[in-house]
């Protein structure tokens, strides 16, 4: 992982000294809070309904074992015992005092981390698929590029007022696990005819109000053309981007309008100025990068199989845990493991101080000091040889974090919505816990098999609704909560946006109508292998709507 040198240490102090001296302004009554509001936003600082929310930076995702206990530190000091993991794979604290976030951004120094940029209109943290550097179908380890996209962005003096956000997501494999298609760049790893590995450039995707899917604007961009290319993209969108208007501000809606063809020239003309300049990454940098992400030390090990059949057997629960939440790994003998944060009636995402402490003692005692979060509000210990799994899952079911529901029904996500959030117009969190004990029996779990439900309390998406295989949006209407359903969306390379089946539902009636929309799925698919979004797309919404709201 990635180290600071002398200047990244330098960088980071002087934001805190800086910050430090705006918020004892603040406190003093110097500036009012119009005035603060752009400073602490650059901060990741948001006031939301009952207290402050700080939003902390895990650049792609990534951890050790020090920075885990650190968080877990700062959530048992200046929280309430927990944080929160969110869908762009930072970690949010929701309860701290304004007079504290400077000691906190003074803790978070020593171990490498900081939260610029976790908030207003720039170039918010860069994601990754979480199994990076180690899933057996990738063709390169994204995260040194994405850490030198990491470094350019960051307080980038053109872009730290863009008309409204910008979000970049990587994924280095074939199979998009990083949503890629959904966000304002996306770049996924490709070869050329020459055999050299580069970047597939998707532009223009984006959730929210207006959700779309990127459009492809160059088939391959080398490495030492990336940043380049990058520039030219965020300029073009800085140049012509609404600004009069917040919903229409970002990015996906210039290139709706305009068209990718349009956008591309522009692009084109701003990278023919700027390629081969001083935006060009010598392979000496890349290189230079590239060693902090260096493979572990791997083991040659005997045991590179386990027989998940036969475990299963002899302990049901830990079977299910092997069948579910392990990921195959390239070397032989290792496999990744997700650690779900959705226990049946738990908030997606959430974990204690304890369990983030449990959680960095196992990566530093199992997986070589390392540990991921991902964009579905899980962790993951992404090196983990074959024969240390049940002393790991042991380990895990001791602090209620042993749950085998990877890619099931109750594996949800949900943003904070209406419990904290002040945009929000109804509950999530409590929706998700019913689900979840709606569907908590392991057997039935599998039945289904998979499906991806998400939950967002508000349009802005923070739950990623539009994506989900069944996607819930909370509204208000008359001083009501109602929820609307909508199914058939997909984060993958097969990027799909959901189709909504009719008018919304109360809370309660919820659970019962995923309900009616499941067993609509089992009686209807051809086999017990064939997946929900499979079934969706074969079958068409005709008989899910009836399913909701009967015959038309």
């Amino acid at each position: 992982m990635y180290r600071y040198d002398e200047f990244d240490a330098a960088f980071v102090r002087e934001r805190t000294a800086q910050f430090r001296d705006q918020v004892n302004r603040r406190l003093s009554g110097e500036i009012n809070e119009d005035q603060f509001r752009p400073l602490r936003l650059m901060n990741g600082l948001y006031l939301q309904l009952h207290a402050y929310m700080f939003r902390i930076a895990i650049p792609y995702g990534t951890l050790r074992s020090k920075q885990l206990r650190k968080l877990a530190y700062l959530a048992r000091t200046y929280d309430r015992g927990y944080g929160h993991f969110t869908t762009r794979t930072n970690i949010q604290f929701n309860w701290p005092k304004l007079r504290d976030i400077p000691d906190m951004m003074e803790h978070l120094n020593e171990v490498e981390m900081h939260a610029i940029q976790t908030s207003g209109n720039c170039i918010r943290n860069i994601s990754t698929d979480q199994f990076a550097g180690a899933a057996a179908d990738e063709i390169i380890d994204p995260r040194p590029v994405a850490e030198i996209l990491r470094q350019w962005s960051s307080l980038h003096p053109e872009f730290s007022y863009l008309p409204r956000k910008f979000k970049i997501a990587m994924t280095g494999a074939p199979s998009d696990r990083a949503a890629i298609k959904f966000h304002d760049i996306g770049l996924k790893a490709v070869t050329n005819e020459a055999g050299e590995i580069g970047w597939e450039v998707w532009v223009g995707g984006g959730l929210g109000r207006t959700p779309m899917i990127a459009k492809l604007i160059r088939g391959y961009v080398a490495h030492t053309d990336l940043l380049a290319y990058c520039e030219a993209i965020v300029r073009v969108y800085n140049r012509y981007g609404r600004r009069d208007n917040k919903f229409k501000a970002r990015i996906k809606i210039l290139v709706h309008e305009a068209g990718i063809d349009k956008i591309r020239e522009e692009v084109e003309a701003e990278f023919a100025q700027t390629k081969g300049g001083v935006l060009t990454l010598p392979q000496a940098e890349l290189d230079r990068i590239t060693t902090y992400f260096a493979a572990p030390d791997f083991e040659r090990v005997n045991a590179t199989q386990i027989d998940v059949l036969r475990e299963k057997e002899l302990d049901p629960a830990y079977g299910d845990w092997l069948e579910r939440n392990l990921h195959s790994h390239r070397q032989p003998g290792y496999v990744s493991v997700t650690i779900s944060l959705k226990p049946v009636g738990g908030a997606p995402g959430d974990a204690t101080a304890e369990q983030m402490e449990t959680v960095a003692n196992l990566a530093e005692n199992y997986s070589f000091d390392e540990l991921r979060v991902t964009h579905e509000q899980n962790l993951v210990l992404p090196h983990v040889r074959v024969s240390d799994l049940r002393e790991v899952y042991d380990t895990l079911v001791e602090n209620g974090l042993a749950t085998g529901n990877a890619g099931l029904i109750t594996d949800m996500i949900a943003c904070p919505g209406l419990d904290f959030c002040s945009l929000a117009n109804a509950r999530s969190i409590p929706l998700a816990q019913e689900i979840s004990r709606k569907f908590q029996d392991p057997q039935r779990q599998r039945d289904i098999g998979d499906l991806k439900i998400k939950i967002s309390g508000c349009i802005n998406a923070c739950g990623h609704h539009h994506v989900g295989h069944i996607g819930i949006l909370g509204v208000e209407k008359k001083g009501t909560e109602l929820y609307q359903i909508s199914v058939g969306g997909d984060g993958t390379e097969k990027a799909a946006i959901g189709d909504i089946l009719g008018h919304g539902f109360v809370a309660d009636d919820v659970p019962d109508a995923i309900e009616r929309l499941v067993e609509t799925y089992i009686a209807r698919r051809e086999s017990a292998d064939e997946p929900f979004i499979a079934a969706y797309r074969r079958l068409g919404d005709a008989p899910f709507k009836e399913a909701l709201y009967g015959a038309q």
